[in-house]
Order: structure tokens, then C-alpha cells, then sequence
């Protein structure tokens, strides 16, 4: 079997890496990726965290199996036989809730629970209790992660992985898919920007916010758009402990990093900014505008919060239910999807690269259940909603 993977990222390598752990040498893989620094990848430009803290219950799965991959390859347990350094941090998320959003925060707390995940409820006064920096009187309702949370540096993961995949025989090829071959409903090869053809059995859509572009030269509609988030590097003259990552009933998001804090804001409905802006634009009066109100509100000493600077980065948006599509395209079983995560690619990477190297070569998913994730859903409209989006 043949497959060529479009885009070099963690999601990319992942299917790369378990193609071949899988299907050893009867599986031949190269990558196409345009910028092997990973300049502009959500991969490198993420806050990358992994959490358990859902709404569906594949998706805390697909975070346990995360974690421990983390674990293995951070101990020498991965195929490279040594450890790997990827800056891992464990940690906790912390989602607050007011009166309207403590149901939910309830709801999502049975279905992880359900699923196995090390979470509790707090109350306020609970809350308050374990992190008396935090202001709690106009909270309802707190979930913290108690196991298998943290961050860890996605550029350095991204790397790995592939790292790991080169080392089963997978090969990395520099250059920017133009256009697709196609023998009636099956594609037959790309065209790379050299003038190059690679032939295949199968190709693998894994580029990402670039994801619906690569579509489209397939003449295929993959509805994945490339939304800019900013992230903050904010420093505060108060010393803090150590915090998890809090999420703000605002939409802001921020936690420890080094001797300050990273955050941002996650837009609701209707506040989503147009797709592809420029990443060397960061938008800094959201600092201003957005973060600095809601981080002073919930903790007092964040009055004096300064930012430092900040970068942007990609959310790879699949905007039906902002769940991933895993899976064939439902008009085209020649070209395979892995993309749209809206946020969680990066910590849900080797569960998806694995359950696809599993559709590749057995037909089904042989350990996690991804199904849900068909992209049949393109076609019917039927969503498969994630409501823990950050």
C-alpha cells in the first residue's frame, strides 16, 4: 500500500508514525510538507495543552491515549528506544461556571466521569479553598482535572513524532500540493509545486487550517477554515503559585508559564473574526479589551497584569460541531480526512493518527471507536457536537 500525507504537523506525523508501526513494510508512507520548520503550523503556534475535560466521551479517550503516548515517549518508551524532551508540565485545567453554565459544567462532568477521567466539582467555597488567589463569589460551579492534564511544547511534539515516524521507514518530502489526479471517483496522484508526481493508493488530508484549500484542489468541499487566535505572554508583579489553566465563564483562558502566565480569549457565536488573517498580525487590543478586564475580575492581583508580547496562531475550525473529520471523504474513499479539530489536534494527534492507520490498513477502527467522526457528516448536516471548546 501506498499513502501520501498532506502536511507535516502533529496530526500529519501521527498518521505517518502509526502507518508504519502498524503496517511496517507493506505500507509505503511519505509526508509532503511546504515548511519543514513548522513556522506557521497550529502544531508550533499552539498553547499546547491536553485536557480530559469534555462533553463527549471519545474525546476524553482520545485524550487518556494522548496522555499516555506523552508518558511513553517522554520515558524511552517510543519507537526512537530514548526519551524525548517535549517540555511537558503537568497540570490541571480548572473551567469555571456561573448559575447559567453550571449545568453543563455538570453534564460534562458525568460523561467524563463515565469515561474514566480523574475529575471533581467544586463549590465555590471548595474552589476557594485550594486556590485562594482566585476570586469564586459569583461562581457557581468549578471542574478540576485531578490526573492526566498538563502542557507540553507542541512544536517539539510535532517534531518528535515525525522524528519517530523517519525512524519506521516513513519519508519526509519538501513541497505544496497544487493539484490531485483522478481516475473517475478515485485520485490517483498529487502534483507537488516542483512539477513532481507521487503516486498512491490513498492520501491522507492532514493540512491542517490549510485543510479545506487541499480539498478544493480535489474539487472536493472540506468544510475546514483557518481561524486566528491570539496568545498572550502577560507578566505580574505579584508572585502567584503555580495555576492550572482556568477558563473563565468571559471566554478567557490563562495559566502559569515559566515566571508568568500565557492566555486568551475563545470568540462565542457570532464573534468569530474572518478566515485567514495574517498570523504576523496579532490582534493586541484583545489584551486590552478582553483579557485584562475578565483576569483583574478573577484575580485581584492581575490589576497590575502587563503583557509581555504575544503570537497568532491557527484554529483549524470545522464549524458544524467543532469535532473532528477522521475518516474517507464521503465522495472520494481515495482521500482520507484528519483534520478540523477545532482546537484539540494537537493532544488528540496520536489517537487519530492511530485509528487512521487502522482504517488504512483493516478497514475499521480497531481500538477506539472514531466513527463518530465520519465525514459523512458533510453531507447530511448531522453534527456530533463538542460543547468543552476553548
Amino acid at each position: 500500500m501506498r499513502v501520501v500525507v498532506i502536511g507535516g504537523g502533529a496530526v500529519g506525523s501521527a498518521v505517518a508514525l502509526f502507518l508504519k508501526q502498524l503496517g511496517g513494510s507493506a505500507v509505503a508512507v511519505r509526508v509532503v510538507e511546504p515548511d519543514p520548520s513548522l513556522s506557521q503550523s497550529s502544531s508550533a503556534l499552539s498553547a499546547g495543552s491536553i485536557r480530559q475535560q469534555f462533553s463527549q466521551p471519545i474525546n476524553v479517550h482520545m485524550s487518556q491515549f494522548g496522555h499516555d503516548f506523552i508518558e511513553q515517549v517522554r520515558q524511552g518508551r517510543g519507537p526512537l528506544a530514548e526519551p524525548l524532551d517535549l517540555g511537558f508540565v503537568a497540570g490541571a485545567y480548572l473551567f469555571c461556571a456561573s448559575e447559567a453554565g453550571a449545568p453543563g459544567l455538570r453534564a460534562c462532568h458525568a460523561a467524563q466521569r463515565g469515561a474514566g477521567a480523574e475529575v471533581a466539582l467544586l463549590s465555590p467555597g471548595e474552589t476557594a479553598a485550594r486556590f485562594p488567589w482566585l476570586r469564586t463569589d459569583d461562581l457557581a460551579l468549578t471542574s478540576l482535572g485531578l490526573a492526566g492534564e498538563g502542557w507540553l511544547d507542541g512544536f517539539s511534539f510535532a517534531r518528535g513524532l515525525g522524528q519517530m515516524a523517519r525512524s519506521l521507514g516513513a519519508v519526509w518530502q519538501r513541497g505544496r500540493v497544487v493539484g490531485f489526479e483522478r481516475s473517475g471517483p478515485q485520485l490517483q496522484a498529487v502534483r507537488l509545486d516542483s512539477g513532481e508526481r507521487l503516486e498512491a493508493d490513498h492520501f491522507v488530508n492532514a493540512a491542517g487550517p490549510w485543510a479545506g484549500a487541499v480539498g478544493r484542489l480535489a474539487g472536493l468541499d472540506v468544510p475546514v477554515f483557518a481561524r486566528r487566535r491570539t496568545v498572550f505572554a502577560m507578566r505580574c508583579p505579584t508572585a502567584l503559585p503555580p495555576t492550572p489553566l482556568v477558563i473563565d465563564p468571559s471566554g478567557v483562558w490563562f495559566r502559569s508559564e515559566g515566571e508568568g502566565f500565557i492566555g486568551g480569549w475563545s470568540p462565542g457565536e457570532g464573534d468569530e473574526d474572518p478566515d485567514d488573517l495574517p498570523l504576523d498580525q496579532p490582534e493586541l487590543a484583545q489584551f486590552e479589551h478582553r483579557l485584562w478586564p475578565a483576569m483583574a475580575q478573577r484575580v485581584p492581583a492581575f490589576e497590575a497584569l502587563r503583557m509581555k508580547h504575544a503570537w497568532a496562531g491557527y484554529y483549524e475550525v470545522h464549524p458544524l460541531d467543532h469535532n473532528a473529520l477522521i475518516g474517507p471523504h464521503p465522495q472520494c474513499e481515495s482521500l482520507l480526512l484528519c483534520n478540523g479539530f477545532s482546537g484539540h489536534g494537537l493532544q488528540h494527534a496520536p489517537a487519530a493518527g492511530r485509528g487512521l492507520a487502522e482504517w488504512l490498513l483493516h478497514g475499521r477502527f480497531t481500538s477506539l471507536d472514531l466513527s463518530p467522526f465520519s465525514p459523512q457528516r458533510i453531507l447530511t448536516r448531522q453534527a456530533f457536537s463538542e460543547h468543552a471548546i476553548i
